[in-house]
């Protein structure tokens, strides 16, 4: 199992007390990217294995970037799952909580087309309407450059561990839950049906049917 740093709660972080009236678990990343699903692969599975109350939103950010400034501003609590690039080996974790959060997430911009999450964070401050609780559950990845590939094994090794760090937080804020028990609709689901892990994995084309680099026709041609 890899090292999995964690960086300590800032003060008040685990204080207990009222849980938040708005708690938003929100995943980051682009599914088609290979590793850089993580983060929606995160929030994927936690909304199929656990229920909770009305007062927590569970999201797949995608690539949204500034479109999801308002789930920012609306959230009393935020817990964050990403991939981000630490330098660290494959598959390692990293929990930052509240003020560590956005230079983390400021480590390494995953997409170029995608505005960083930081920024989103710093809009938010700006504004005014910012969380009381900023948590981020990230994974250092492996592989980016697979177009519709999916996760490697060394960071889907690690999606329990990454989702059981992220529900610790959760409970440590006072977020009811419990495991799922009422089936998951694919009107419910955060992920759309053909998007899915376990379809996407078994629908995916062979190299030969399909470019793993990206859009073959706006690629050069090879000597």
């Amino acid at each position: 199992m890899n090292p999995t740093p964690e960086i300590p709660p800032s003060d008040g972080c685990n204080a207990g007390g009222d849980s938040p009236r708005h708690v938003v678990i929100l995943g980051i990343g682009n599914v088609l990217w290979a590793d850089e699903g993580f983060g929606v692969r995160c929030v994927e599975r936690i909304q199929q294995e656990w229920e909770f109350g009305p007062e927590v939103e569970i999201i797949d950010g995608g690539t949204q970037g500034l479109y999801l400034i308002h789930h920012v501003q609306g959230a009393d609590a935020l817990l964050i799952f990403d991939a981000i690039d630490w330098g660290y080996e494959p598959g390692t974790l990293m929990v930052a909580r509240d003020g560590e959060v956005p230079a983390y997430m400021g480590a390494k911009k995953m997409s170029l087309h995608q505005t960083g999450f930081q920024e989103v964070l710093a809009l938010a401050q700006f504004t005014g309407k910012f969380p009381e609780k900023v948590a981020l559950v990230g994974c250092q990845p492996e592989q980016l450059e697979d177009y519709g590939g999916s996760l490697r094994p060394s960071i889907k090794a690690v999606l329990p561990e990454a989702i059981e760090r992220g529900l610790a937080l959760l409970r440590d804020w006072g977020v009811a839950m419990r495991p799922r028990t009422t089936p998951l609709s694919e009107q419910e689901a955060v992920t759309l049906p053909h998007l899915r892990m376990d379809r996407y994995e078994a629908e995916r084309p062979s190299e030969e049917d399909a470019c793993r680099t990206g859009d073959s026709r706006f690629m050069p041609a090879r000597a």
